[in-house]
């Protein structure tokens, strides 16, 4: 499927438009599976198809936002909306985690006999493989568009066939030992694991809204963009950089000669602002001029050239 349909052809709102075709018939199959075993530990798989559902259909009304273009109130676009998709899944991932450890909980110490062990495992399996798959190809289209509504998706959609897999072998077990309560402690780890997953989709989402720097492998590009103009003659400092959804903004200041013309000075900041722009693909570049014997100062935060690049600065 890859090669006939290139994954920059993917966008993200078709993905989750799949992500929620999948997530129904997932419910369904899982739902089946608990309903002829009676297994807590399906009965939680199943649950968390629900989350999948509901995290989808809200990722995609926040990638409609984020494709939004600029406005009056919104100059710099709409692409944190993203954050929230994140944000939101996280919460729910959570929600679900913490259900699932109650509902365990009781057949801890009272478990249940299981029935028709082959048929849900069938069923099991067979869901953890379309979302395996479109988890794959999420995480590849993620990449290519920079997506975090897509990353998070994918990771959901992972820690659920991770769900499914603890499931499938605590319900192995339990079959092959007679030991019943090994179905609910499947179930209360695959919710341990979803917690975490679920407070590290909410941590990425709170760095966004706060404007975190650029990745690292970014901030090298925009410095080796930046030393291959003439230092003779020009330099920069004060490059600070901050992430927004799929696009990135790098400020800058150049200091060049105070006996250049402004249109010269002008013509090599657009040359500037273009090589950035290129070798950074969603970077906005804003570019400050300065002469040679000047320096700006700022009142709340003194930012040095060359200063540590995770703090968002070079």
């Amino acid at each position: 499927m890859i090669s006939l349909l290139p994954i920059r052809f993917l966008t993200p709102k078709w993905l989750l438009w799949a992500s929620i075709a999948v997530a129904v018939i997932t419910i369904t199959l899982k739902t089946l599976a608990w309903y002829v075993t009676d297994s807590v530990g399906l009965l939680s798989d199943a649950m968390e198809s629900f989350v999948n559902l509901a995290s989808a259909i809200f990722a995609l009304m926040m990638v409609t936002i984020a494709q939004r273009p600029a406005d009056e109130d919104h100059p710099y676009g709409h692409h944190k909306a993203e954050y929230f998709s994140s944000g939101f899944e996280g919460i729910l991932i959570v929600g679900v985690a913490v259900g699932i450890i109650w509902a365990a909980a009781s057949r801890l110490f009272q478990p249940h006999p299981l029935q028709e062990l082959g048929w849900g495992l069938a069923l099991s399996v067979l869901s953890s493989a379309l979302n395996g798959l479109l988890a794959w190809v999420m995480f590849s289209a993620a990449k290519v568009h920079r997506s975090i509504a897509l990353e998070a998706d994918a990771r959901h959609l992972v820690t659920d066939v991770w769900t499914s897999v603890g499931v499938v072998v605590g319900l192995i077990g339990a079959a092959l030992t007679g030991w019943l309560w090994l179905d609910a402690v499947a179930a209360i780890g695959v919710a341990l694991n979803i917690l975490w997953e679920g407070g590290h989709l909410m941590w990425r989402s709170s760095q966004g809204l706060m404007d975190e720097a650029v990745e690292p492998d970014v901030l090298r590009e925009i410095q080796k963009t930046l030393d291959s103009f003439d230092q003779q003659t020009i330099r920069f400092d004060h490059v600070m950089t901050r992430s927004s959804g799929q696009r990135r903004f790098v400020d800058l200041h150049m200091h060049m000669p105070s006996n250049w013309t402004l249109g010269r000075a002008a013509e090599i900041r657009s040359d500037v602002e273009q090589a950035l722009m290129g070798a950074v693909p969603g970077l906005r570049a804003t570019i400050q001029l300065l002469p040679s014997d000047v320096e700006a100062h700022f009142d709340d935060l003194p930012v040095m050239a060359n200063t540590d690049h995770s703090k968002g600065t070079l």
